[in-house]
């Protein structure tokens, strides 16, 4: 019997779709801002896929909010092995005492969910007892940087009951405060042994090619009247310029007949501010592929459901990435947003690229 450990970070993304690019240290601004928990839901998800095909599974798990009743609610008869200090206002000390824990009944893969604050947390433990438990994220976070996680919430379910092989991955985490500033400083926190599958995402990417050329095809072809979302990136970042305005690197700016609407949207901001006809511009992680569901949260399913979506990107960022990917939250919403798509790759350009669920 394969025994998974599952640990849940339930103030995991909550500063997405309100525009906090991250939680660490903004709680209480998201929950101002009218931000709901992210992670319970994602872990949910895992846990169903899990209880899928982990037919001979026995789960381990910590105290609510970071497990026990989600396990439950899941099919499972759980094996909690520690209780938060605050149930109320959980951190990484309750992390790290939870892996601890795990370590000690003998896990046999650790599946957490949240971001790359968390799978530092679950790294650096292991690493600090010289121990190497796989482990796999399922992806909850704002950012989602790490090579560690699956590509979907029910992806990293089924990876864990069901993986044969491990190898060494890595573990990155960002300076959230210079990423709300607009400067992405990733740093090399830990390596950590991870399930062998196509199926977990790779990490990201920050380089790329010019794109001169495919921001001025797109400016060349917005047309009056209609309401433009520009997602975050440098991809877009040159649109944003070629538009004629500095945009918000790492957010969402809404602009309209020659205007910007509004600087770095929450998700709230964005919806107020639709027109009859919108249309988001988004380019997708590089490395990762994904379109929604990394970093830009903002673009939640009642925001898409509202929109065309035009996807741009460098050829050489598409040779990195392959296919595309989409994980909203909205597993319905994934499936109309999967097939194949045309992605400008230049300033009349386009490539045919499957986007995948």
């Amino acid at each position: 019997m394969r025994r998974i450990a599952v640990v849940v970070n339930p103030i995991a993304g909550m500063g997405g779709r309100v525009g906090l690019k991250g939680t660490d240290g903004k709680v209480a601004e998201a929950r101002k801002r009218g931000a709901e928990p992210r992670a319970p839901e994602r872990a949910r998800e895992a846990l169903d896929a899990l209880a899928e095909v982990g037919r001979d599974v026995a789960v381990v798990t910590y105290g609510d909010p970071m497990g026990a009743s989600i396990a439950g609610a899941a099919g499972f008869d759980p094996t909690v092995v520690g209780e938060p200090v605050d149930p109320g206002s959980t951190t990484s000390v309750d992390t790290r005492a939870a892996i601890e824990a795990f370590v000690e009944r003998g896990a046999d893969c650790i599946l957490f969910v949240g971001g790359d604050g968390t799978a530092v947390d679950v790294a650096e433990t292991l690493d600090g007892r010289n121990d190497d438990t796989p482990i796999l994220g399922v992806p909850a976070g704002v950012k989602v940087y790490s090579s560690v996680f699956g590509v979907s919430p029910r992806a990293a379910g089924r990876i864990v009951a069901t993986f044969s092989e491990t190898e060494p991955a890595e573990v990155n985490d960002i300076d959230e405060d210079a990423f709300r500033g607009g400067e992405v400083v990733t740093e090399l926190r830990a390596v950590a042994t991870v399930p062998v599958t196509e199926q977990r995402q790779s990490a990201k990417q920050l380089g790329g090619g010019t794109v001169e050329t495919l921001a001025e095809g797109v400016a060349e072809s917005v047309e009056d009247g209609v309401t433009y979302l520009l997602g975050p990136g440098s991809t877009v970042g040159a649109i944003k310029e070629r538009l004629g305005f500095e945009g918000t690197t790492l957010g969402v700016d809404v602009w309209r007949d020659g205007e910007v609407v509004v600087r770095d949207a929450a998700e709230s901001d964005i919806l107020a501010a639709l027109g009859d006809r919108n249309v988001i511009v988004v380019s997708p992680v590089g490395g990762q592929g994904f379109v929604f569901g990394r970093g830009n949260q903002q673009f939640s399913p009642a925001v898409i459901e509202r929109c065309d979506v035009e996807v741009v990107a460098s050829r050489r960022k598409l040779d990195g990435v392959g296919t595309l990917r989409v994980d909203t939250g909205d597993a319905e919403l994934d499936g109309e947003l999967a097939g194949w798509l045309q992605v400008r790759v230049g300033r009349y350009e386009r490539r045919l690229v499957e986007v995948v669920a």
